[in-house]
């Protein structure tokens, strides 16, 4: 990409695309395009092709994604799948319409079998069954991926996806019940911690195994590939470290400075067993991840406790 190249990051308002747009801004990239929701809905596909006809990006970061966790996903898995379908085949569909350079789709690693092998490499993809949990948004995101990989052999694309694991930091999303692990727990803790609560009650029993990568070494990645990297197979995004649920939730007490006692309720579902990225091709193609995760939390804490209309979310 040039530094005045026409760039679109859909989806600059969530936590993925406004750390894409932090690490374009940063490199000095300086014809960045966004669109709020209000301005422009990427399900309606009559919408996004008028905008695209009309904007022609040079360069595409598909970042939108209609995302949450265990529960929002078990609840609602309809809407899940409908209108992530619907916003990447629109966006995929239009930018190849109207000529893109290039597009890099972002996924998530739940695309990845339950039962993957661990660390899970890129070619693990489709070789059994998905969580249920989240088999929904995980076949969507399989679509999407598979569409830049269609387009690239039948017309000749250079559209590529970068397939995150767990992500947490600036601008996470800290809703009670629809929010992913790391920031629920930022949260349960914090309130512990105001009210004076003598215990937190988390949920599972704590065996899981999970990887986290900080959002804007992710951003830093995605900059990265769009640059260093052509191919229809998806490049993993992850630390290659992974830590129990149960030693997470001992961290993000000590970050948050609860000091209450932590319960477990094996009623409520564990996922996964076991979720950890094989990140060597990322590695093999030059980029390291910076952000240990300690230092992530007490940074993602601080993003919390200083923009409080984002914990009521």
């Amino acid at each position: 990409m040039e530094r005045n190249s026409k760039i679109y990051v859909a989806g600059h308002r969530g936590m993925v695309g406004s750390a894409i747009v932090r690490e374009l801004q940063r490199q000095g990239y300086t014809n960045i395009i966004t669109r709020t929701h209000a301005e422009l809905d990427l399900c309606r596909q009559d919408q996004v092709e008028e905008f695209f006809e009309k904007e022609r990006p040079d360069y595409v970061f598909l970042a939108a994604a209609k995302v949450g966790g265990i529960i929002a996903n078990q609840t609602a898995l309809a809407d899940f799948m409908y209108e992530n379908m619907m916003l990447e085949m629109n966006v995929i569909h239009a930018a190849w319409k109207n000529g893109c350079k290039k597009l890099e789709f972002l996924g998530s690693s739940c695309i990845y079998p339950r039962l993957a092998p661990q660390p899970m490499p890129e070619s693990c993809l489709l070789t059994s069954s998905l969580e249920p949990t989240n088999e929904a948004y995980a076949l969507a995101k399989i679509s999407g991926l598979k569409y830049c990989e269609y387009l690239n052999k039948q017309y000749g694309t250079d559209y590529i996806s970068v397939m995150p694991t767990n992500l947490y930091g600036p601008n996470d999303n800290y809703h009670p019940t629809h929010s992913h692990v790391l920031p629920a727990l930022i949260r349960r803790f914090h309130e512990a911690k105001e009210a004076g609560f003598p215990t937190v009650t988390c949920w599972g029993d704590g065996t899981p195994l999970r990887e986290f990568l900080y959002v804007d070494d992710l951003a830093n990645l995605c900059v990265f590939l769009m640059n260093n990297y052509s191919g229809s197979e998806t490049v993993n995004a992850g630390t290659g470290k992974e830590v129990s649920i149960k030693d997470l939730t001992t961290l993000v007490a000590k970050v948050v400075g609860y000091e209450g006692e932590i319960l477990w309720d094996t009623s409520k579902p564990n996922g996964t067993p076991r979720k950890l990225l094989d990140v060597s091709k990322a590695k093999g193609l030059g980029w390291q991840y910076s952000t240990e995760l300690e230092e992530g939390i007490r940074l993602s804490y601080d993003d919390f406790l200083n923009n409080p209309m984002r914990a009521e979310r």
